[in-house]
């Protein structure tokens, strides 16, 4: 597995990157054994059907805050992909980003974003080549765009033209082989948000397939089939045998090495069956079952030759000292929990 790999500091504002408490965390998450660190940075557009982006001055890290970044990274030996992203103002997920077709050939909507989107992302490209970053991610979860191929094969030739480095693109789960452009890249990547902490795997095609119809917005929730949550470790590693079946087709078609882009389960009970949540937040603490779906996820994916790694997400900039501390936190951070624990010796290994 080439990759063990975490993303660091979503949505951390202008100086948080480079404050004591921001390199603190950096620092006690290379100790975990990371040879990758995923930076994201976050544009804005006021609604999902907004041509325009800006960028925020007082909520996003600024250049020097990533520059400074890559530098002690790289000076750790760990290496970078840089990850630019567009979220919506209007709370909208970005995967709903869309807008109407033209006809005859005209295309007047999804010009004009692709042209705003093209130039936000080569700018970014610029800065990953001067700080020597080894990977651009071009966009995240952005499964309402992803039909208009001529648009993403003409936004990568663009990048390629001011970027040596990789190139990969984070699709979301259920939305492996939807595209038809992913052999422009180099890494296709998925947010594998696979709810695997399940009794019903007889079931799970069903539960993926109607996970991602709800996730664009096709399907209500309530439609979602019943899922029995479970935290047991080997009911999670049959799970992941199964999508890793499916993923090896994503690998099958396009001969491209797959990586899981986002991936992460918050410490608390059931969430192992619906990864993506960070909504319900009264839900009880539960380390174990966190650890569990980071442990089962890596014993059936890392020795795949096709599996290039994982970015784990998230670690926040400002991290908690103390197991006390840690024993509060129903998030996505596994600092001083079971899971960070489970990683180093994952990672120790490979």
């Amino acid at each position: 597995m080439e990759i063990k790999g975490y993303t660091y500091g979503f949505f951390g504002k202008r100086g948080e990157y480079r404050s004591e408490e921001g390199i603190a965390s950096q620092d006690a998450l290379y100790d975990t054994g990371v040879n990758w660190m995923c930076l994201a940075v976050v544009m804005m557009q006021k609604t999902c059907m907004s041509t325009e982006m800006h960028f925020s001055f007082r909520d996003s890290a600024s250049d020097r805050d990533l520059i400074a970044a890559i530098d002690r990274a790289h000076k750790k030996n760990v290496k970078v992909c840089l990850k630019p992203m567009v979220n919506s103002e209007d709370n909208i997920w970005r995967a709903r980003i869309s807008f109407p077709d033209g006809e005859d050939d005209s295309d007047p909507y999804w010009d004009e974003w692709f042209k705003n989107y093209t130039d936000f992302m080569t700018y970014y490209a610029e800065l990953a080549e001067e700080t020597g970053c080894e990977m651009l991610c071009i966009g995240c979860e952005m499964c309402g765009t992803e039909y208009k191929e001529k648009h993403w094969r003409k936004l990568i030739a663009e990048v390629r033209k001011v970027f040596s480095g990789k190139v990969m693109y984070n699709t979301n789960h259920g939305n492996e082989l939807s595209a038809k452009w992913y052999d422009d890249l180099d890494y296709i990547g998925t947010s594998a948000y696979f709810p695997v902490g399940v009794k019903t795997p007889d079931n799970i095609e069903e539960v993926e397939r109607k996970a991602a119809e709800v996730d664009a917005g096709l399907a209500d929730p309530s439609e979602m089939p019943e899922l029995i949550p479970c935290s047991d470790y080997d009911v999670m590693v049959k799970n992941w045998k199964h999508i890793a079946d499916e993923i090896q087709k994503v690998y099958d078609r396009w001969k491209k090495p797959i990586l899981f882009a986002e991936i992460g389960c918050r410490s608390a009970k059931t969430c192992a069956s619906m990864p993506w949540d960070f909504k319900h937040t009264d839900l009880p603490h539960d380390e174990q079952e966190q650890a569990n779906f980071y442990s089962s996820c890596l014993e059936v994916f890392a020795e795949k030759p096709w599996f290039a790694g994982a970015f784990w997400w998230d670690w926040s900039t400002t991290i908690y000292h103390t197991r006390e501390e840690a024993a509060k936190d129903n998030g996505f951070n596994i600092h001083l929990k079971l899971a960070e624990t489970a990683l180093k010796e994952a990672y120790a290994r490979l």
